[in-house]
């Protein structure tokens, strides 16, 4: 059973953790919903893009003008056609079915299967070419025990733009088999 995790405060989905060797934890996430953009641009343009369309849509901009708890990480990933999809991952207590429609019809309400996780934390500034070094590495750890990517790079970041970067919690993970 996955276990309910809380960063400052915040929900983040639930999941526990298999193991942790080399600073990478292995992790098994449960089901849980989120609430999807897809955005052109670059990685830094398109998280800023990405999030004002889902804060707009959790702080009422909704077909019943319901706010919605702030929860982390906001996760960014590499799009299939091109640009990014960010994620804000919804409150437990909804399913898809319970949360008010969007007003932007670019936000899509979403049950997200549940997963293994292959996940390196750090702190700091989350600038791209550091994200793309540590998804290196951490793709290199996960070929050297004979897992599968099956998604990702996933870029998680938990604090607001403001917090000082040593305080700053970021993730880079891979979906694995």
């Amino acid at each position: 059973m996955a276990e309910e995790h809380r960063h400052k405060g915040y929900e983040m989905p639930p999941y526990t953790v298999e193991s942790v060797t080399d600073g990478v934890e292995l992790r098994r996430y449960g089901a849980h919903v989120v609430a999807e953009v897809t955005v052109e641009g670059d990685r830094s343009a398109a998280i800023g893009r990405g999030f004002r369309a889902l804060a707009g849509y959790i702080f009422g901009g909704n077909a019943e003008g319901e706010k919605i708890a702030m929860t982390v990480p906001v996760e960014q990933t590499p799009a299939a056609a091109g640009g990014w999809t960010v994620r804000f991952t919804m409150p437990a207590a909804y399913g898809v079915d319970d949360l008010p429609r969007p007003r932007d019809a670019r936000v899509r309400l979403v049950q997200v299967a549940p997963d293994r996780q292959a996940v390196v934390t750090f702190t700091g500034l989350p600038v791209t070419a550091d994200l793309e070094t540590r998804a290196a590495k951490l793709r290199d750890w996960i070929a050297a025990r004979g897992m599968t990517i099956t998604a990702g790079p996933h870029f998680q970041f938990y604090d607001a733009p403001m917090t000082l970067p040593w305080k700053r919690r970021n993730e880079v993970a891979f979906t694995v088999e």
